[in-house]
């Protein structure tokens, strides 16, 4: 087993939380989603693509320390989508928050090589873990200024929004897919693929 603690000094009044979304928000994402999970896997499972599938494992200290520059006390909420991948965590936003979270499927960048090894294994990237990325709930008038920022940084340089925060559906997020159709994006069921802890 393995324990951690953080000590340090709390050098802001502001509230970040998952309970903190407010309708209006905006969604930002750091980059590409799957990556981490499907490298677990393919490597687990023998797997091999034309192109290698490599974990984003990093630490985000630093992006994280320039949005709170950037952004201050118009940063909402933040979190790493890390198992049960960005479904869980919007869900978790979505829940606790009691709004409706809206996603556009189009916006959410996910490399072709990772697409297309969660399509043989019939794996939703949405479900895939990721340990280099997060997703954060900004005001809207902070959004441009804060996305600069992160695309400024080489751990967010493929930021990008992918949704927002919507009165409607409370504790539901909703995804418009490329085909002009919506559907709820549910939490992952069952076992979480792959397990890595």
């Amino acid at each position: 087993f393995i324990n951690t603690s953080g000590v340090g000094l709390i050098e802001h009044p502001w509230r970040i939380a998952a309970d903190n979304l407010r309708p209006g928000d905006l969604l930002i994402l750091s980059g590409t989603i799957a990556d981490h999970g499907m490298a677990v896997m393919s490597v687990r499972e023998g797997l091999t693509f034309e192109t290698a599938i490599e974990s984003d494992t990093a630490p985000l200290n630093e992006l994280v320390a320039r949005m709170l520059d950037r952004a201050g006390d118009n940063l909402h909420a933040m979190r790493d989508p890390t198992r049960g991948g960005l479904a869980a965590t919007l869900n978790e936003f979505a829940e606790t928050s009691r709004v409706g979270i809206r996603i556009f499927e189009e916006k959410i960048p996910v490399r072709p090589h990772v697409q297309a090894a969660c399509e043989l294994l019939g794996l939703d990237p949405l479900h895939i873990a990721n340990e280099g990325k997060l997703v954060a709930a900004v005001a809207p008038e902070a959004a441009e200024r804060l996305l600069l920022a992160m695309q400024a940084h080489p751990l967010g340089k493929q930021a990008v929004i992918v949704g927002e925060v919507v009165p409607e559906h409370p504790g539901r997020v909703v995804m418009h897919t490329r085909l002009g159709a919506d559907r709820i994006v549910e939490l992952p069921v069952g076992e979480l693929l792959p397990r890595i802890c």
